[in-house]
């Protein structure tokens, strides 16, 4: 979980989420999962890594909403490569406490 507090330290990152989010045409329950991925796994990365957490939750939320669009579609509308989504989306589930899919 998280702080309360961790949304405005973040609100710079969590407005990238939503335009991401906005690009991909993505629903309510994909941008507020994916926000609540981002959020919980946040670790004060350094600055350059926020693209990629960004990438990786939304990928992330939006496969656990129902909601999947390709790794190649997340990390083009995100400005990251497609191998940050791919190397990231399941760490991040696991800190969040999901169990990934294996395949």
């Amino acid at each position: 979980m998280y702080r309360a507090g961790d949304e405005f330290e973040q609100r710079e990152w969590l407005d990238e989420l939503e335009a991401v989010a906005d690009e991909l045409e993505l629903d309510a329950e994909a941008r507020s999962t994916a926000k609540d991925l981002f959020l919980s796994t946040a670790e004060s990365p350094a600055e350059r890594s926020k693209p990629a957490a960004v990438a990786a939750s939304i990928y992330a939320g939006a496969l656990i909403a129902g909601d999947q669009r390709s790794q190649t579609a997340v990390a083009d509308a995100a400005g990251v490569s497609r191998l940050v989504v791919q190397e990231r989306w399941k760490p991040m589930l696991e800190r969040a406490g999901f169990d990934p899919p294996t395949w």
